[in-house]
């Protein structure tokens, strides 16, 4: 079974529009993308409080938007909002499926662990990222977490813990790329 793409996708993947040429990126609008994300952001405003979405929005986004004047809350309020008003736009948005419905609940301690090991990141971050995969799903929790690393990159992984990464990423079917974008954190043993 094959997830729609083999890079990052839904609120991860919009993480990742906030990186220093951020103003300048135009993302595509692929429906399947747009479903993501409004699944991925109606989980977390479900499901965890404002200061928490805003913890993970600021660890997720290498230039993330500012929360002066605003919420975490508010702030994935207006993502879910945008989704929502382009997919009620369309008339043939396919809903997502397969793979791409799949929560990772059967991974959820693995991930909470995996997110535990990750020592260098602030306990605020950890603690924001294992809410995430206890209460929204762990498949959104390791994405977000994989961002979140890429954003501290004086930092290193074992490759032990990229292996366990790696394996986690597989069980999820996610895509190739989607693990691998902390490929260059791995320590040179």
């Amino acid at each position: 079974m094959r997830r729609f793409s083999e890079f990052d996708f839904g609120v991860s993947w919009v993480m990742g529009f906030f990186h220093q040429d951020w103003v300048y990126d135009v993302p595509t609008d692929a429906d399947e993308e747009v479903s993501a994300v409004h699944r991925d952001a109606r989980a977390l405003l479900d499901h965890l409080p404002s200061e928490t979405l805003a913890v993970l929005w600021t660890a997720g986004a290498e230039y993330p938007p500012s929360f002066e004047g605003t919420t975490g809350s508010e702030w994935t309020r207006t993502v879910v909002g945008l989704c929502e008003a382009r997919l009620s736009a369309k008339t043939d948005v396919r809903p997502l499926t397969g793979a791409d419905t799949e929560d990772g609940f059967a991974h959820r301690d693995a991930v909470v662990a995996e997110i535990e090991r990750v020592e260098f990141l602030a306990a605020e971050v950890r603690e924001a990222l294992v809410d995430c995969a206890r209460h929204c799903t762990p498949d959104l929790a390791l994405r977000v977490l994989l961002r979140t690393v890429v954003n501290t990159p004086r930092e290193s992984l074992s490759p032990d813990q990229y292996e366990r990464l790696e394996a986690i990423g597989s069980a999820l079917h996610h895509g190739e790329y989607v693990v691998d974008a902390v490929t260059f954190m791995v320590d040179q043993v």
